[in-house]
């Protein structure tokens, strides 16, 4: 089984509009897995719904201690992009040698019908299945080990550091 932890992120956002500004409502992530006929046994648990750029160092010690302490040693987390690095950080650091905890998330929110979401969403899955114990992040069909990664905002894709 994979435990995906939901943080929020454009991965999840929809568009207002009347007021013309992305909020958050619900997750996509269920509706994600029925869409892609994801086969892969899941245990989904929300942890909160907010932009990365709004989280905290207690938001990331609040993902670090649900990573702890889940009884799953297969975990995907879907977070904003703008600091997935900095949480895969915080993550890689704290040495959870047994597990395999992989962060993805989206350029383009779900709802708009042309997001990298589903893709990366799957890419997640398929990597948190083969992959050895460590942290990773997954986006647009690459891995990246949690300490050798950057999101170019130039070209908004990741890349690694050397």
């Amino acid at each position: 089984m994979i435990r995906i932890f939901v943080t929020g992120g454009t991965f999840d956002k929809e568009y207002d509009e009347i007021n013309g500004r992305l909020f958050f409502k619900d997750s996509h992530v269920a509706e994600m897995l029925r869409l892609g006929r994801s086969a892969v046994d899941v245990e989904v648990r929300t942890l909160m719904m907010i932009d990365s750029l709004e989280m905290s160092d207690e938001d990331r010690a609040l993902i670090l201690h649900a990573c702890q302490t889940c009884p799953e040693d297969r975990i995907v987390i879907t977070h904003g992009t703008d600091t997935m690095s900095l949480t895969a950080r915080v993550l890689g650091e704290a040495s959870l040698s047994s597990k395999v905890i992989v962060l993805t998330g989206a350029m383009i929110p779900y709802k708009f019908g042309s997001s990298d979401g589903l893709f990366n969403l799957g890419s997640s899955l398929a990597f948190a299945q083969t992959l050895s114990p460590g942290v990773y992040v997954a986006m647009n069909g690459r891995v990246f080990n949690w300490n050798n990664v950057m999101k170019d905002k130039r070209t908004g894709e990741f890349r690694e550091l050397n």
